[in-house]
């Protein structure tokens, strides 16, 4: 999976958010200074050259919609960060996370629940 720039994820959260839109409709949607038309029109056309949207034709103008779900996109991402990062190692991603405190007692017990009963 081709990773996505800050702008394209803020475009996907809000296909994610918001469900199918025109380009106008992001635009809108946009923080000031808001970009040009043609900017968001570019990204756009990027995350469905990315295989992340798609589209649907009414004459002239598109309105797109995303093609991955926001859950489907988080796991991928995961799994990429563990292959780049922690040699493929998901042991090592979670020891990691558990040597910088990042989770509880309590997750960890509710994760080792999970692993019992898979």
């Amino acid at each position: 999976m081709e990773k996505l720039t800050k702008k394209e994820e803020e475009i996907m959260n809000l296909f994610w958010d918001r469900g199918a839109m025109f380009v106008k409709d992001i635009l809108e949607l946009m923080p000031e200074p808001k970009p040009h038309f043609n900017t968001i029109s570019t990204l756009v056309r990027g995350l469905e050259a990315k295989g992340f949207v798609d589209h649907k034709a009414y004459g002239n103008t598109y309105q797109y919609f995303a093609k991955i779900k926001r859950d489907e996109f988080g796991s991928r991402s995961i799994k990429n960060i563990i292959k780049e990062y922690f040699n493929n190692s998901i042991k090592s991603a979670v020891s990691a996370l558990v040597d910088d405190g990042e989770l509880s007692e309590d997750e960890i017990k509710d994760l080792l629940k999970q692993v019992e009963n898979q």
